[in-house]
Parts: structure tokens; C-alpha cells; sequence
């Protein structure tokens, strides 16, 4: 097995955090024997320490374009594997769409395992972007703000891989060790411009009573200024799920940002006097936003 540099972090998940990456090892040796798999790697919450008892064991599959991965191999060993009536599904590559490009969910010894996609060369192309400061959002099924391409950075950076006998995952992971800093301009720029767009946007339909509205502006303001903060903080974004319990640990950040975000977005109002006063706090935390990025960096 391929180790990583990097160890994998301890998580609040105790004894289950050790089952589940006995699991991951296993699975990944024998992910490992199929064609075309170049690579798998342990992502999501266990590689970043901050599994819990509930969590998945996220495995990424990593093959090149012209070596595509043997899909009747696959089918074969989730069946062995997770032994469900009906039998699991592995899909056909890019069956979920063009960023989480098909995969399979299983359950395997009691224990969800999902394993994802992932094209090598895409992966290049968008970290080469993102080392240039390009980057892309898509609406997207189970991602609420939409799938960011700089995800793939994320991923190559947290990641751990288990099997990586041609270090086609440590290339990938080597070139985003560090954040890059045209992304964090690039980042700070575009979403700083959101958030305020979508604040001036939701002023009118407050003032109307408008609850649906005024609701999903206000979910993108901060979804913006999360992306905004990350960037300042040099943390890599990987999806909303503990996004604000995050930022809740960078020196970056507003004043009491969770409270004051789950407070904002928890009970965002039913009046056009509600609706309004909450734009109004939303407008506060896009401004201690902007001046945190007007400061010197450290």
C-alpha cells in the first residue's frame, strides 16, 4: 500500500474512526486490483479528522481518460461486498453529472462507503485553473451553493491516499500542498461581488414580504462570504456541510459568526419588518467581511 506523507488526523469518532479506516484499507487493496484504477484515496471527514460516528468513508477513484476503469470488475466486487438485496448499483462514468462524475453507494459491514469518480486529467486541468486563479461554480444536485471546481484542490489537498503505486495522486496532491495565492484573490474578488449583489437583491422583496426569496438570498450571502473567508483564512473549501462551525475556528472571521449566521438564517422573518432587519444583519457581516479583506495580510 501506498502511505501518505501526511497521516491520517484522529477524529471524535474513537474506536469507530479505527474500524472505519481498517475498512477503507481493505476495500482500496482490492479497488486497487481492477484496471484502470490509478489511484484510491480516503477523502471526506475521516481523512480530515472530523468523522463522527455517522460518518461515511468517502473513496475516491482516480483513472485517466484513455484507461478508463473496468465497470464489470467493479460491479462484481460492490456485489461481493455489500451483499443488499437488490444488488448496489455502480454507475457508468459521468451518470451524476460532469463534477462528481458517477460512482456507487454501499454498505459494507454496516458502514456506508461511497466510492466517486475521478477523471486524472480533469483534476489536472482545474488545479492548473485554480493555481492561475480561475474558477467555476455549477448548480448542482447535493451541493446547495453549487459545485466550485477549486473542490478538486480541496480534495487533492486533504485527501489520503491508500493506494497510489504510480504516485498519480501525490503529483496531483504535491501542486496544491500550500494555497495557492492567485486563488485567494481570485476567490475574495468574485464572492465579496456576490454576496453584495445578492444583498441588494433581496432588499425590494423584504420590503414586499416575500419569505422564499428574501430566504434564498440570504442563504447566498453567506454562502458567498464563506467562500470569501476561507479564502482569507488560506483554508480550502470542500462543501457546506460544517462550513460555519468551521469558520468558527479561523482567526479571519466576524464577530461571533455562528451565532450570528444561525440566528440570520434560522429566523430570517415572516414581516417585511423582519425580512428587513435580517438583510440589514446580513449587510452587517458582508461589511466586517470587506474590511477584513482590506487588511494587510499577515
Amino acid at each position: 500500500m501506498e502511505t501518505s506523507a501526511r497521516p491520517i488526523p484522529p477524529s471524535r469518532a474513537g474506536a469507530t474512526h479505527g474500524r472505519a479506516l481498517d475498512l477503507a484499507s481493505r476495500v482500496a487493496a482490492q479497488l486497487a486490483g481492477i484496471s484502470g484504477i490509478e489511484a484510491v484515496v480516503l477523502g471526506g471527514s475521516l481523512a480530515r479528522g472530523a468523522a463522527d460516528g455517522r460518518s461515511d468513508v468517502d473513496l475516491g477513484l482516480y483513472y485517466r481518460r484513455a484507461c478508463p476503469p473496468d465497470l464489470v470488475a467493479l460491479r462484481d466486487l460492490a456485489r461481493v461486498l455489500d451483499r443488499r438485496t437488490p444488488p448496489p448499483e455502480v454507475t457508468a462514468l459521468g451518470a451524476w453529472g460532469p463534477w462528481v462524475n458517477g460512482g456507487a453507494w454501499l454498505e459494507i459491514e454496516g458502514v456506508r462507503v461511497d466510492w466517486l469518480f475521478r477523471e486524472v486529467e480533469r483534476v489536472e486541468s482545474v488545479i492548473e485553473d485554480c493555481l492561475a486563479g480561475r474558477v467555476s461554480v455549477d448548480y448542482y444536485l447535493g451541493h446547495p451553493h453549487g459545485f466550485h471546481s477549486h473542490v478538486y484542490a480541496a480534495e487533492a489537498h486533504f485527501a489520503v491516499p491508500l493506494e497510489d503505486r504510480r504516485r498519480v495522486f501525490a503529483a496531483l496532491s504535491a501542486r496544491v500542498r500550500t494555497y495557492p495565492p492567485r486563488l485567494r484573490d481570485a476567490l475574495v474578488t468574485r464572492f465579496l461581488f456576490d454576496a453584495a449583489f445578492m444583498l441588494e437583491l433581496a432588499r425590494k422583496p423584504a420590503a414586499r414580504g416575500d419569505v422564499f426569496h428574501v430566504a434564498g438570498c440570504l442563504f447566498r450571502v453567506v454562502a458567498a462570504l464563506v467562500q470569501v473567508l476561507c479564502a482569507l483564512n488560506e483554508r480550502f473549501f470542500l462543501n457546506e456541510k460544517g462550513a460555519i462551525a468551521e469558520i468558527d475556528t479561523m482567526p479571519r472571521r466576524p464577530r461571533d459568526f455562528r451565532p450570528r449566521v444561525e440566528g440570520l438564517l434560522g429566523e430570517p422573518g415572516t414581516s417585511p419588518a423582519a425580512l428587513g432587519a435580517s438583510v440589514a444583519r446580513a449587510g452587517d457581516l458582508l461589511d466586517e467581511t470587506r474590511a477584513l479583506a482590506a487588511e494587510p495580510r499577515p
